[in-house]
């Protein structure tokens, strides 16, 4: 029991709980005309002084359904004394631009986060509206609490003989995970990799956390579907089984072999066995630390700013251009260094910034550098605080010429470098990009980022102005992980985000 000494309302934290969100539509409307819509959802936040929505986060796109369950999960902190209002929007994805005006619109539905967390099994069902005269089918989401379990497990399994399904082929088995809720109902957690035309697959292994599998209860229900992928999206059942995380955590024995069964085939053939065998290869756990875990345990963030000094950017004189020197205001690219720069110079103890500028010509010889200190001196190009890197910023638009191309790979091995020489932990690297547009040296930047995915350090890429960043958004591996020459990045280190919705030079 707390002792009254323990409570203290001068130093009481706002309570606030984790909750993970899960998303599934019904009835979508069909915006395709040779197949069904291929739905994703984006999920608004809305400000509380300002009531402006701002985008959260996106689900995954599914191809060929009118009734999506989204795999993504968001995690929201839950604060019950306040109103958090949510606005979840529908698009029919017709391209792989992240521009949501060039997808179709399917509907939206509003409600706060208190609904969701309050309804009857934590499971809210709303009609999507916003497209006059149109029945545009229906949302749920499922809140969860989320314990704060931190490990990660890493599973492997294969199938034998599982049912064969296409008529001139062999099956193209794919695996569904869910985890059982308190009223019975199912929520997916994972999805495997279709592995095509043969019925003895062996999928790829995978690392989930144990908290979006079972949510820390080591005895919950895990049910696991067995499906052939069809490219219409009307995938054909082969069988289920169900399991727990105990059971899992036996590893590779005969306690993991599962028999898949199709109830329905079951009820109607008297010698019916089962339609397969699913095999557990391997299964490992591990504790992922928090960042905060990292921070606490005496971390050091070592934060480097390369800014984009490319022609493209427009003439600093001009007032079109992102580099414009106002004397009455910031331009675009002190903005977004501004931003960025007051959140993450909290986390370095000694305040000492490395600012690197590319694509410019330098005096005195007019030589291109893709990796110049913006303080104008190589061997210490560390400036005081944010204000120090501004004030450097603003020297370098005096002296140099602002040339091309747009290389980022120089400035990616110039902080990888110093990673490399870090191997225990102590130190962390975080590199912000400021670009304006488009990569030159494509190739060159994902074989820099895949060599670094093995090193303490992140990339933050912001892109400024009006332009696309389409292109940009491969590097960014949360859809598909970056891989160069055959070689996969060994985790996802890159972050894309752009600003010109955020910053208006007016």
């Amino acid at each position: 029991m707390a002792s009254i000494g323990d409570f203290d309302p001068l130093h009481a934290n706002i309570p606030a709980t984790k909750v993970e969100i899960t998303i599934s539509g019904r009835n979508l409307l069909d915006r395709d005309t040779f197949s069904k819509s291929d739905p994703i959802c984006v999920l608004y936040l809305q400000g509380i002084g300002n009531k402006e929505w701002r985008e959260y986060g996106r689900t995954e796109a599914i191809d060929n359904t009118l009734n999506p369950d989204f795999v993504r999960k968001f995690l929201l902190d839950y604060f019950f004394e306040e109103r958090q209002n949510l606005r979840f929007d529908l698009y029919d994805v017709d391209s792989k631009s992240s521009n949501l005006s060039e997808h179709d619109f399917l509907g939206q539905a509003f409600c706060t986060l208190g609904e969701i967390v309050g309804s009857q099994g934590s499971r809210l069902e709303k009609p999507l509206v916003g497209i006059p005269g149109k029945k545009c089918g229906a949302i749920i989401l499922t809140a969860e609490e989320l314990s704060n379990c931190h490990d990660v497990v890493a599973m492997q399994f294969c199938a034998n003989k599982l049912d064969k399904k296409d008529f001139f082929g062999k099956s193209d088995p794919f695996l569904v995970f869910y985890r059982s809720n308190e009223d019975g109902t199912f929520t997916i957690c994972h999805k495997t990799e279709v592995v095509k035309n043969t019925l003895n697959p062996v999928w790829q292994a995978f690392t989930i956390p144990v908290r979006a599998l079972c949510n820390g209860d080591f005895d919950r229900t895990i049910k696991v579907e067995v499906y052939d992928w069809d490219r219409d999206g009307s995938h054909d059942f082969i069988g289920e089984f169900t399991t727990n995380y105990r059971e899992l955590s036996r590893g590779q024995s005969q306690f993991n072999v599962y028999e898949v069964l199709n109830p329905k085939k079951k009820a109607k053939k008297k010698k019916y066995i089962n339609s397969g065998t699913v095999t557990l290869l391997s299964f490992a756990v591990e504790t992922e630390c928090t960042f905060l875990d990292y921070i606490r345990g005496g971390t050091q963030i070592n934060f480097t700013v390369a800014i984009d000094f490319t022609a493209s950017n427009g003439h600093p004189a001009q007032p079109t251009s992102l580099h414009y020197m106002n004397p009455y205001q910031l331009n675009t690219y002190a903005l977004a260094l501004k931003a960025v720069g007051e959140i993450i110079q909290d986390y370095d103890s000694d305040k000492m910034f490395p600012a690197l500028g590319f694509g410019a010509k330098l005096p005195p010889d007019g030589r291109i550098s893709h990796e110049f200190a913006l303080n104008g001196n190589p061997h210490n190009p560390y400036c005081q605080g944010i204000e120090g890197v501004m004030e450097a910023y603003y020297r370098s638009l005096k002296s140099v010429q602002l040339y091309g191309p747009t290389n980022f790979a120089p400035v990616i091995n110039h902080v990888a470098r110093y990673a490399a020489s870090i191997k225990d932990g102590s130190q962390y690297f975080i590199l912000l990009i400021l670009t304006d547009g488009v990569i030159s040296d494509m190739a060159q930047t994902k074989e820099s980022i895949v060599n670094a995915s093995c090193l303490p350090m992140s990339i933050i890429i912001v892109g400024v102005g009006p332009a696309e960043f389409d292109a940009m958004e491969e590097l960014d591996g949360d859809e598909i992980r970056i891989s160069s020459r055959g070689r996969y990045a060994e985790r996802d280190i890159v972050q894309v985000t752009h600003c010109r919705h955020s910053f208006n030079r007016g």
